[in-house]
């Protein structure tokens, strides 16, 4: 059964986790909030012991432009085909069984569209892993593989008419004019977000945006 709740209930479930290694999914639409809440959950549960908690980003897993040009999915970047996701499996496999000392994970970076291999360190050490993307809870294969791996889940549930303001502001903050940002909105953030809502398993909680 999931459950409605706000983000200082899930910072507090997560306080309520054994020692040893935990993988939560945060997951939800484009711009919903799910990166922000995965640092801020990761940054209090250090305050109180340093060390406790890291990000994972399934963005690390992005195909990169040359094989989406190859098959005639660079426009499409960033939709459910265009990401490795039988990497991110392994990924996941590894850091569940936690049986060396550190993992190296990939993170994706905007300044050059591309991820980074090695871009971070999660030492052994790390009780829980906050994993965080889009499409980590979709019930289709391949992507239906994850589920397993995970301790919690989380969605972020935000209106479409917020995420819409919040993916234009995004696009023009990129430099794009706002012709150009409202067709990357139409052609891949909204449908992305629309398969995100439609095709997502129940999770066990559910962050309700509260408007401000």
């Amino acid at each position: 059964m999931t459950i409605d709740t706000d983000a200082d209930s899930f910072f507090q479930r997560l306080t309520e986790f054994a020692p040893g290694r935990h993988l939560v999914a945060v997951a939800g639409p484009p711009a919903s909030g799910k990166s922000t809440l995965a640092e801020a959950a990761a940054d209090q549960l250090n305050a109180g012991q340093p060390g406790r908690a890291a990000v994972v980003p399934m963005d690390g897993f992005h195909y990169d432009d040359r094989v989406l040009d190859a098959r005639g999915h660079r426009s499409r970047k960033g939709a459910p085909h265009t990401f490795d996701v039988d990497g991110l499996a392994h990924l996941l496999g590894r850091l569940r069984r936690n049986d060396a000392a550190e993992v190296a994970i990939p993170l994706f970076d905007r300044t050059i569209e591309t991820s980074r291999a090695g871009a971070a360190i999660i030492d052994q050490s790390v009780d829980i892993l906050l994993v965080e993307g889009n499409y980590l809870l979709l019930r289709t294969s391949p992507w239906d593989q994850l589920h397993r791996f995970f301790d919690l889940t989380v969605i972020v549930d935000v209106p479409e008419d917020e995420l819409h303001r919040r993916l234009e502001a995004r696009w023009q903050g990129f430099g794009y004019d706002p012709q150009a940002a409202a067709l990357k909105l139409a052609e891949n953030d909204l449908p992305n977000g629309q398969t995100v809502i439609r095709d997502s398993i129940a999770p066990d909680m559910r962050i309700v945006w509260q408007s401000p």
